[in-house]
């Protein structure tokens, strides 16, 4: 299973970051040259079906049954290529270190350190192998360490195929950390009945529930007027963004929110006196206190025209996926028992829990393929801190293999 960091090595090193605002799909050309790279290494492996999406930068694959047809129905495994926009992956310098404990600097220049003060799981890795970047980029475990051992898996299966399994389909993705992930998907071409995403984070984690997300603008009409003359007529746009923001109570954001507590998320505000913008993700994994919560924002922004006489805020909200643990409790419970059963039988211990975000198969279940997330063994994804495991990367390629060989 060496074969898994070879390949992620491979694929870090190509520039693939996506883009909030943008006006193509997907939001940037480049990740096409992943897509590229992954379909031509697909057909090189002896994948069936190799289909890249010139259009929408999706790649498909087709590893055949070997079980005489023993298995009736298609699993599928899917990653995206795409990595966050938050932290620049441009000439990642990827390294392996063989950590012993303690502090690992990752850049001597600045210096650029990754305490075990600020990072402690970074005790439970003490004598592995770690992935690391110079500290000047991410390192894209998120999720290429899904990606290339989804490749792994394929290959190793292709090698072998005496094992017996039924059908498998393969997805790579494009532009899943700014939401648009499945936007173009062929549902037909990827051809699964059920599938996993690998895009979860430290060796067993196993996740089936996922947050109610939405996004959420306010474009503010301010009054600009001389400051020496203002009294009693300036509307100062971008304060009253900020009048608006106040009005999140502390216990609602993300830095003092954990497990199944929702949040308002500020991600982005800009402007000046006479027009701002402030923008919003709204999360809660119950869709209840998710529905309470669109219906707060509502009544923000009314209560900001009220303040003021006036319509001068105005709201665009979306929904942008739901919680897969609906769907996966309609009969599909048999895909987090499998997944738990292939774990423990590797001597992974299952960390069940909650995805304080989304994956593509957030909105995948809703789209009639049933879709858990499994882990890719990465910590600290979209920072500079980033780092993978590379004993659990090879753990990880044997669940695949696992669940793969699964009958159904």
């Amino acid at each position: 299973m060496a074969e898994v960091v070879d390949r992620f090595l491979k694929y870090v090193a190509v520039d693939t970051q996506s883009a909030e605002i943008s006006d193509t799909f997907p939001s940037t050309l480049k990740q096409h040259a992943l897509a590229r790279i992954l379909a031509d290494d697909l057909r090189e492996i002896g994948a069936s079906d190799v289909r890249y999406d010139e259009q929408y930068c999706y790649v498909y694959a087709k590893i055949p049954a070997t079980d005489g047809g023993a298995s009736t129905k298609t699993i599928g495994f899917l990653a995206h290529m795409d990595t966050s926009p938050e932290v620049s992956d441009e000439n990642v310098r990827a390294r392996i270190v063989a950590y012993e404990g303690g502090d690992i600097v990752l850049n001597e220049e600045g210096p650029i350190v990754m305490s075990v003060q600020d990072f402690p799981e970074l005790a439970n890795y003490k004598g592995k192998s770690l992935i690391v970047t110079d500290g000047t980029t991410l390192l894209g475990a998120d999720d290429k360490a899904g990606v290339a051992e989804i490749m792994a898996m394929a290959s190793y299966l292709l090698a072998h195929p005496e094992i017996k399994h039924g059908p498998i389909a393969i997805a790579f993705t494009p532009d899943e950390e700014v939401g648009g992930g499945v936007d173009h998907i062929d549902i037909a071409a990827f051809g699964a009945d059920f599938a996993y995403t690998v895009d979860g984070g430290r060796l067993g984690e196993l996740e089936y529930e996922c947050f109610n997300a939405a996004a959420a603008t306010i474009t503010i009409t301010g009054r600009s007027v001389h400051p020496g003359s203002a009294k009693g007529k300036m509307i100062n746009a971008v304060r009253v963004a900020m009048e608006l923001d106040s009005m999140i109570p502390e216990s609602e954001r993300p830095e003092t929110t954990a497990g199944y507590e929702g949040f308002f998320h500020v991600t982005h505000i800009e402007g000046e006196t006479e027009e701002a913008s402030i923008s919003y993700i709204i999360r809660d994994h119950d869709r209840t206190k998710f529905e309470e919560k669109k219906a707060r924002m509502e009544s923000m922004v009314s209560a900001i025209n009220d303040t003021y006489g006036a319509p001068i805020a105005r709201l665009t909200m979306k929904d942008s996926y739901y919680n897969m643990r609906e769907v996966i409790e309609q009969g599909n419970e048999f895909l987090v028992d499998d997944a738990i059963e292939a774990m423990e039988s590797l001597g992974i211990v299952p960390i069940v829990q909650p995805i304080r975000g989304g994956t593509d198969g957030s909105r995948l279940s809703y789209m009639g393929v049933p879709c858990p997330n499994l882990c890719t063994g990465g910590e600290n994804f979209h920072s500079r801190f980033e780092y993978a495991c590379v004993e659990s990367m090879e753990k990880i390629t044997e669940l695949l293999v696992a669940l793969a060989t699964r009958r159904r």
